[in-house]
């Protein structure tokens, strides 16, 4: 393995990919779970708290994907995340347990090796860089286009964000949190290149003076889907010495209970730089 494993998790699934013959948007997986022979089914919807399973019974494998959200996106990552440890070296051996089974659970949140891999597999199975980043160029910048990439993979707004930070070239920090907490900061390579700002931690209070926690301190924003576009500074979020102004774009993500926010500027290299 090399890098981190979200992003070796991405790069196999784009192997992948390319040994099956798979050239176009959306990438279908349940299609690629039938190809291998993996039955795919549906959970009962009141069999709430795990988003997905891998189940081996002797030689044979399935996989079955929550339905108690009630969301396509969702489902298609599950089972491409389920596919992630199908697939990648030592997780078969590793995840399952002696009964053969491997439940998992949604969010990006879990610190296991094995898991962030599945997530990023997942993530490069729908939105393999190749066509992603095309895609991204034609879809424009910011929210707007992250909307339009969700809508062409066939990928969540969570998931394409994140992947839309990954690939982008323009300064770019997604940041997901729950009760104002934040669970998750993502950050495109050009903003982490820029240096004199602080990170974001897991745990870390949303800070107070920015529109994401007016939004998340009403709860009832979250649980609608509510969305905000705002706009902010740098220095509220992450400190440092950059006194510049940046969008602040604001969705709440219903049942999830989670408010994504997106941080960007067109022009926040150049005035950085100045």
């Amino acid at each position: 393995m090399s890098g981190d494993p979200y992003t070796y998790g991405a790069r196999e699934a784009e192997k992948l990919l390319k040994e099956l013959g798979i050239s176009t948007l959306p990438v279908d997986p349940f299609a690629i779970a039938g190809r291998k022979g993996i039955t795919v089914v549906a959970k009962p919807a009141e069999h709430a708290g795990v988003s997905g399973m891998l189940i081996r019974v002797g030689n044979e494998f399935a996989i079955a994907y929550a339905t108690h959200i009630d969301n396509e996106p969702f489902q298609r990552f599950t089972v491409g995340h389920e596919l992630g440890h199908y697939f990648l070296p030592g997780h078969v051996e590793a995840v399952l347990d002696a009964s053969g089974v491997h439940q998992s659970r949604a969010g990006y949140s879990s610190k296991n090796q094995f898991e962030m891999e599945a997530d990023g597999f997942a993530a490069g199975l729908l939105m393999p860089r190749n066509l992603f980043f095309p895609a991204l160029v034609a879809a424009g910048k910011g929210f707007a286009a992250i909307e339009k990439l969700a809508s062409t993979c066939g990928a969540s707004l969570h998931a394409t964000a994140i992947r839309y930070a990954q690939c982008t070239r323009d300064p770019v920090a997604i940041v997901v949190s729950a009760e104002n907490r934040i669970e998750h900061c993502f950050m495109s390579k050009s903003l982490r290149d820029i240096g004199g700002i602080d990170w974001l931690r897991k745990r870390e209070a949303v800070p107070r003076d920015t529109p994401t926690f007016q939004f998340s301190a009403e709860v009832e924003n979250v649980r609608r889907g509510a969305r905000v576009e705002a706009s902010s500074n740098l220095q509220a979020w992450f400190g440092g010495r950059h006194d510049v102004e940046i969008s602040e774009d604001v969705v709440g993500l219903g049942r999830y209970g989670k408010t994504l926010t997106v941080l960007c500027k067109r022009s926040i290299n150049r005035t950085l730089a100045s």
